[in-house]
């Protein structure tokens, strides 16, 4: 068991280190919607950060920060799909995962306002890369439903992960991860992943 698991790890890896290929059929769709965010490593590690944050504030944060990550994604779908593109997406999608793997890093305690707003502003740029890779023959409504289902899942992950690691190994874990999360982006910012 533990060799297959390895084995499919290994075969994800070049997949998962090209933040965004060319996605391979360019259909759109739900199903391209929810692929998306799973074929750059920049936006898996973001919605798992926002996740653990979550947890680490607690309380409401726990669906604030993903329903405010969700919602201002969407609207940077909409904005990209609408031909409006905002300056420097990809350094700011990079920008926003080193911060946020900072903020899990440092268990950083913002007011759950301020926290909603940082974690809304790195969504916007995510969902304008979202939108704008967006095949010119898709559906708009079917992909964008498929990406949103596709980050709820993974903010999903991130919260029951740190749940998980919280119950387990305690709040010094949770920080852990977001070390891994800041180290994996600043070697995605220097090229090496």
């Amino acid at each position: 068991m533990k060799h297959t698991r390895l084995a499919l790890a290994l075969a994800l890896i070049p997949t998962l280190a090209h933040a965004h290929p060319g996605h391979g059929a360019e259909i759109g769709g739900i199903g391209w919607g929810l692929a998306h965010p799973f074929t750059g490593l920049d936006h898996i590690l973001a919605m798992i950060a926002v996740g653990l944050w979550a947890v680490q504030i607690g309380k409401r944060a726990l669906w604030v920060l993903p329903l405010s990550f969700v919602s201002a994604m969407a609207l940077g779908a909409a904005l990209g799909m609408g031909g409006v593109r905002l300056p420097f997406v990809e350094p700011a999608i990079l920008a926003s995962v080193i911060g946020l793997g900072a903020l899990v890093a440092f268990a950083a305690r913002l007011p759950l306002g301020a926290s909603a707003a940082l974690v809304a502003v790195a969504a916007l740029f995510h969902g304008q890369a979202h939108g704008s890779e967006m095949p010119a023959n898709a559906s708009g409504f079917l992909t964008m439903a498929g990406f949103i289902i596709a980050t709820a899942m993974l903010h999903a992950i991130g919260v029951a992960g740190g749940l998980v690691l919280q119950r387990i190994a305690h709040r010094r874990a949770i920080r852990a991860a977001g070390v891994a999360i800041f180290s994996a982006a600043i070697l995605l910012g220097l090229g090496v992943i």
